[in-house]
């Protein structure tokens, strides 16, 4: 599950002073959705790049794929000034809603907005998750109950966007029932916390990967090769890396260049990593040939304990070096192999820490992501493909 953030951002907040301040800080924090009134959606869309849902209007409707207007929203949200926010009474028959009427005439994507004032808004939330793409929900003097209830009763209808205050309610949110809720709505001024709640969501959406060590074979020269080295648009920490191989089910941890050395300076953005042909982890579980990585795409950074994030790439340099040729064995007997830049700044997590892929010798242990399954355009198919 991908997760997101919402920024709520209506008339609630302020004046539009207020509101700027609260949007441009969830911009600069990288927040996926930002939430207004209908009148407000060209000026966000002047502030920045970022998907603009709009509480519906008398004129407000969605773009469609032939619409390029800066001032329609990319999904309308009913229930602001109507049931689903209390200002108008709850009818006993939801069939019967004015809101739930307008979301069903709603061209495009449509979203619910309810604020659970008690039992029966929870009735209402799922009445309108029929129809919704998105259902925004938002306690009062409750925490996980309903979020609890609405998460098993419609989580499969809908995306369920839980309102929050704090990146704390956000964490706890995308926790609830081990699924969690696809999204939050955070209402929220300051820009550490808006900043706090999309770190949330990064930790949310990352894996985390068992590695395993392998027993080195063999370490051979061989001769040159067309060599990769990918440069990442962020710092890279000590024991962090990307995953790389010859073949897709054994991927070697190779360290990204962030020790000094006396005759190369560290680069803490980089990992040299193999040849064009290797693959390389993505995230979501998929692989990529790094010969076809470029500027823009997204790989899988990953620390020696396996707690994984995403990083854009911001370059890659392929150029021909001499290269060695590693081997190693799992503990069930499967070899692996890859090929390296024969250099001293090229280093391999072993059992012994940090190693310089030129002092590797047979017997090192060394790291190792391994998965007995088959790949065919780098992702997992179920039939047998020999790979040597």
């Amino acid at each position: 599950m991908t997760r997101s953030v919402w920024l709520k951002a209506d008339d609630a907040v302020g004046d539009w002073e207020a509101r700027k301040r609260r949007i441009t800080a969830g911009l600069e924090a990288g927040v996926d959705w930002v939430l207004v009134d209908e009148r407000d959606v060209a000026r966000v869309r002047e502030l920045g790049a970022v998907n603009v849902a709009a509480f519906a209007g008398d004129d407000v409707h969605v773009m469609d794929a032939e619409e390029s207007d800066s001032a329609d929203p990319d999904a309308v949200v009913v229930g602001k000034d109507g049931e689903g926010d209390g200002t108008v009474d709850l009818p006993t028959d939801h069939a019967g809603s004015a809101d739930l009427t307008t979301l069903r005439r709603t061209d495009g994507t449509g979203g619910a907005f309810v604020r659970i004032l008690g039992e029966p808004y929870e009735g209402f939330a799922e009445a309108a998750a029929v129809d919704a793409d998105y259902t925004l929900v938002v306690g009062e003097d409750w925490q996980i109950i309903p979020l609890e209830n609405l998460i098993a009763r419609i989580g499969d209808e809908t995306d369920i966007v839980a309102g929050v205050r704090s990146a704390a309610e956000a964490e706890t949110a995308f926790e609830t029932l081990e699924t969690g809720a696809d999204a939050v709505l955070l209402d929220a001024d300051d820009p550490e916390e808006i900043r706090a709640t999309v770190e949330v969501r990064d930790a949310a959406d990352r894996e985390t990967l068992d590695l395993r060590r392998a027993t080195v074979t063999d370490v051979e020269r061989t001769g040159s090769a067309d060599r990769v080295c990918v440069d990442t648009a962020s710092m890279l920490d000590g024991d962090e890396g990307m995953l790389v191989g010859s073949m897709s089910r054994g991927l070697f941890f190779v360290h990204g260049e962030t020790a000094d050395s006396p005759y190369v300076a560290s680069r803490p953005f980089r990992v040299n990593a193999g040849a064009v042909h290797a693959y390389v982890r993505a995230p979501g579980g998929d692989t990529r040939y790094l010969s076809e990585l470029s500027s823009g795409d997204e790989v899988l950074v990953v620390d020696t304990d396996g707690n994984t994030r995403t990083a854009v790439v911001g370059r890659v340099k392929i150029e021909r070096r001499p290269m060695f040729s590693v081997e190693a064995e799992t503990d069930d007997g499967d070899r692996v192999e890859t090929l390296l830049q024969n250099a001293e700044t090229i280093k391999i997590a072993t059992a012994d820490g940090r190693r310089a892929v030129t002092d590797l010798e047979a017997g090192d242990e060394l790291l190792l992501y391994y998965e007995d399954v088959a790949r065919h355009f780098g992702e997992e198919v179920e039939e047998s493909i020999i790979e040597k």
